[in-house]
This record gives structure tokens, sequence and C-alpha cells, in this order.
């Protein structure tokens, strides 16, 4: 698929959900606070419930990743963006979802990226394989803590994040390919030989600015292209005039929920 292909799509997907004004105290009160503690690491959370919460039902569950600037253990950075699509009266009423904002230390990383900034520029080498992180260590413990829940729905467990979340989301589907069952990485990136561990497991939307000045467009595109060179079928869609903010574009557009939630395991 060409880059001119590309940029069209970004631009026929400019219709955008219209958002309530809510303001980040509304946001604050609706996300319960949690912690993830395994032996000397801790991983901050916040979580929504469906507005309706009934214990004897199973409810899809979704985690976002935030990106490098939201790091640290406030438990409140991480939700500074997403957030609002979750709490648009439409979205809880036709898709009642638990959804975690889990927060990562400031001295890690969610993916095995190596970055170089002696040129002035951040330079990103993903790491083929190797251990995880002690934040991907902590986050997938998170998420098979959450798998064990009565109230969730095994077959409905989605992820998705941006900039250093999205690279996270690529990463998790790697280490944890038989439990999601869709995901969104927006302006992430990843080793290319990383892919086919993921390719045919989950069915993946990306999406990037193509003026990305912190994490080049190029990440996405040879990611697209890996995975169609392994068999799948991602969902690409370029912002030809957005810069790194590429998930406010992103988190509105009207068809991210729909599909998210037309897959399951």
């Amino acid at each position: 698929m060409t880059l001119k292909k590309l940029v069209l799509i970004g631009m026929l997907g400019a219709m955008h959900l219209a958002f309530p004004f809510v303001t980040q105290a509304q946001v604050n009160g609706s996300f319960d606070r949690g912690s993830f503690i395994s032996k000397k690491d801790t991983l901050p959370y916040r979580i929504l419930f469906p507005q309706h919460l009934d214990p004897k039902k199973k409810y899809p569950l979704i985690f976002v990743l935030h990106g490098a600037g939201e790091r640290g253990n406030d438990n409140d950075a991480q939700i500074k963006y997403g957030p609002k699509l979750f709490l648009n009266d439409t979205i809880r009423q036709n898709y009642p979802a638990i959804v975690i904002f889990p927060q990562c230390p400031k001295d890690s990383y969610w993916s095995n990226v190596k970055i170089d900034t002696a040129g002035g520029k951040r330079i990103f080498n993903f790491i083929e394989g190797g251990d995880p992180t002690r934040a991907m260590s902590a986050l997938i413990g998170l998420v098979n803590q959450f798998l064990a829940k009565p109230y969730v729905d095994k077959k409905q467990v989605y992820i998705g994040g941006l900039s250093m979340g999205g690279m996270g989301t690529l990463e998790i589907l790697r280490r944890k390919p038989n439990v999601f069952a869709a995901a969104f990485a927006i302006c992430g990136g990843d080793n290319t030989n990383n892919v086919k561990a993921y390719a045919k497991k989950t069915p993946l939307w990306i999406f990037h600015g193509a003026k990305d000045s912190v994490v080049p467009f190029t990440h996405s595109e040879v990611v697209v292209a890996a995975l169609q060179q392994a068999g799948a079928e991602p969902k690409f869609t370029v912002y030809p005039n957005d810069d790194h903010n590429s998930w406010d574009d992103a988190f509105a557009e009207p068809g991210l929920m729909p599909w998210l939630f037309s897959h399951k395991k």
C-alpha cells in the first residue's frame, strides 16, 4: 500500500467523535486507583468499571498504555490522554467494559528499545527478542491477575497504547500472543523480526502522523509491511498533518471502538 493511499485513508477518517466536555476532575473521579505488587515491583493503575456493574456478568477488558512523558508513580499522569473516549456516554452504553490505565515507572520502559539521543534526535533501536523490562514484566503480571477475575470475559481482552505505549502494545502481543482479541498502536514501532510472532494472532489497527518529529512515521510503516508479508491484514491510518500527537485523532476515530469490539478470541 502506497503512502498516497495511506494518507487518503487518514483523510477519510476525519469524521471524529464529538466528545462531551469532560474535565480532568471528572476523569480522576471516574477512574478508581489500584496497584499491582510483585516482589519489589509496583505498578500503579487507574481502572474504570462499567456504569452498571453486575458482578455476575463477564465484561470485556481493555488495557491502555501511556507514553514516556507520563511515567512515574503518582497514579495520575497516565490518564492524561485517552480517558475521555471511554467516558463518552454513548461509548459506555454501547460498549460496557473494564478499562485499565497502568503507569510505567520513571526508570523503566514498556518495550525493549534502546534510545540514542547523542545526535540531538531520538533514534529508536528496537530489540529482537530479549527479556522483558521490569515494567513489561509487571504489566504481564497485571494482565494475568485480571484474566483470573470471574467478571472478565477472556474472549474480549484488548490492548492499545500511544508512543512508548504503542511500542509496548506490539511487544506484549508477542509475549502474550493468545490473550488479546484485538489491539491498536498509535505512533509506536517494533523490530520487524518480532512481527511474525503476533502477525496472525491479533488483529491490529496502527495509527501514525506523517509529520511525527519524535517517533518517525517509518517505524509504523515497516511494521505494517512486515505484518502484510507475514500474511496479516492490519488497518493502517496515517494522518497527513499530524506530528507526534496523532493520538488525539486516533482516539476520536468513530470506528475505533466498534472495530475493537467486533473481534473475539
